[in-house]
């Protein structure tokens, strides 16, 4: 369940298998993820079936995530999924309105969604030091850094290369809504965005 304290204390109970996506997922590296979970005769061949079919179903979906979890197998060796996760590139949803009529409001953060109204990737974390960066890569590298020297991010806030005055604004208010935010960490890259763009109500830069 915990893949991260997996990942750090047992290594080698983790296969990651790398797929080219201009030829797809092969039946050998289903091959090769069944018998690293232990399967053996005809079972192969139904796990080949539904990796296959998961990787189909990702693709097909514009999907950034598709996550099984727990997998079985039956008693009649069926390979099955109790329980499915999926999650779905926000650029790619106009391809896909079947998907868009699945969005719940009520199940996702406000502050989140708000975020969304005004253009700007916002993530609520745990921390407290708010972070308002322009680049998605900046803005995880920041969060690192901030990690590194023992500090905890509240946010992910990304404003993206041209935001106005309106989103800066917003983007602090976003921040200051968070009553664990103890300090604010701006942090934007000039070569994308002006750096004197401000924000109108409290007169910061």
């Amino acid at each position: 369940m915990e893949i991260e304290e997996v990942a750090r204390k047992t290594p080698e109970k983790i296969l990651k298998e790398y797929i080219d996506p201009a030829v797809g997922i092969l039946p050998f590296q289903c091959r090769k993820i069944a018998y690293f979970l232990g399967l053996e005769g005809k079972t192969v061949n139904k796990a080949v079936k539904f990796i296959t079919g998961l990787y189909q179903a990702f693709v097909d979906n514009d999907c950034s995530l598709a996550e099984i979890n727990p997998l079985i197998l039956t008693k009649d060796s069926d390979v099955l999924a109790l329980d499915a996760k999926m999650n779905f590139d926000d650029n790619a949803l106009y391809r896909h309105p079947e998907s868009e009529k699945l969005h719940d409001p009520d199940e996702e953060d406000p502050t989140e969604l708000e975020a969304k109204k005004w253009g700007l990737s916002y993530v609520k974390l745990d921390g407290n030091i708010g972070c308002l960066v322009n680049g998605a890569g900046l803005a995880m590298s920041t969060m690192d850094i901030i990690k590194h020297h023992g500090g905890e991010p509240a946010n992910f806030l990304d404003v993206g290369g041209g935001a106005t005055t309106e989103q800066v604004t917003q983007a602090f208010k976003m921040i200051l809504s968070d009553q664990n935010v103890k300090a604010i960490f701006v942090n934007i890259f000039g070569g994308i965005m002006k750096c004197d763009t401000r924000c109108v109500e409290s007169g910061w830069h």
